[in-house]
């Protein structure tokens, strides 16, 4: 079966393990009726506590700007990790947003580009496989972008029950329906019928169905294979999008861009690369609005010594 099974609310959920975890969200709830304003001061604030706490993920984000960026300055990777750490917090936030704001409040806050590109493949019935990338407010995107032509979501189920079942509550109010990201058939399955599958392959999955390819400065990043099996085996259309939040307006912009007509067919390690150059368009939108706290390139040839070291 492709469809995810959606968890339910239990009385199990209830128990004192899980208290912390219904206090958070309670949070998250109550903090997402605040002006907006507001929520992007008190975001700014929750991130740079956070640094100061996780003081390895301050690193992470410093090495992997260096990696990336080599020819800035370090006074530019400075001002760019400090925006970067301001949106981190704001990260918690904007997935409120996305999570209980009702449509009208989203309407209001969100402005769309090349969504023509998505109404044309939809009018030919051709499937679409949509390159997101992991930008600190991907779930306010998705939402926004599922307002407009609803798709159907590739769900990691989290490993805390009682988080899982407002994880998936908030991410299926504007998805059709969610397939574990396992479920390569159930994905291949809708494609093929013509659906719109959200897909992030920007990130380091591990050396499993994975090639090493260029991304910005590093020559090779562990990059999945998946996406060159999606195209391969369903012929759908590849479209990359991007969700920038405009500075400090309570603006955002959501960019739908052309599709990748060029994409290397059967040939994974071609496509890696050809994909990554659209994940660096996609970032490159707003770089500090990255999640630049994942360690991109732990995984290293055979024989390569950590980057993080």
């Amino acid at each position: 079966m492709s469809k995810f099974t959606a968890p339910t609310f239990t009385k199990s959920l209830l128990h004192p393990r899980y208290w912390l975890t219904l206090l958070m969200v309670g949070v998250m709830y109550l903090i997402s009726w605040l002006p907006y304003f507001i929520q992007f001061r008190l975001g700014q604030g929750l991130g740079r506590l956070a640094m100061r706490i996780i003081k390895k993920r301050k690193k992470t984000i410093a090495r992997n700007l260096e990696l990336c960026f080599p020819d800035m300055s370090q006074a530019e990777r400075d001002i760019l990790m400090k925006k970067n750490i301001d949106n981190t917090g704001l990260a918690m936030f904007e997935t409120g947003m996305a999570w209980f704001w009702p449509d009208i409040r989203v309407e209001r806050h969100v402005s769309y580009e090349g969504l023509e590109h998505i109404h044309k493949l939809e009018a030919e019935g051709k499937g679409v496989l949509l390159v997101a990338v992991h930008s600190l407010n991907l779930e306010l995107g998705a939402r926004a972008f599922g307002m407009k032509t609803p798709g159907v979501g590739v769900y990691r189920p989290n490993k805390n029950p009682c988080f899982d079942y407002f994880q998936f509550k908030g991410r299926i109010r504007s998805n059709k329906y969610m397939i574990d990201r396992k479920d390569v058939k159930g994905m291949l399955r809708a494609l093929r019928n013509g659906e719109r599958v959200w897909y992030a392959p920007d990130h380091d999955y591990g050396k499993r169905r994975s090639t090493f390819a260029p991304l910005f400065a590093v020559e090779k990043a562990c990059t999945t294979t998946g996406t060159s099996l999606l195209v391969d085996a369903s012929h759908c259309a590849v479209v990359p999008f991007a969700m920038v939040r405009n500075t400090d307006s309570g603006r955002y912009t959501l960019k739908v861009f052309p599709p990748l007509d060029a994409f290397p067919h059967n040939d994974p390690d071609a496509a890696a690369a050809y994909v990554n150059k659209a994940v660096e368009r996609s970032i490159m939108e707003a770089p500090e609005q990255y999640m630049w706290l994942h360690r991109r390139f732990k995984t290293r040839p055979e024989g390569e010594s950590s980057l993080y070291e």
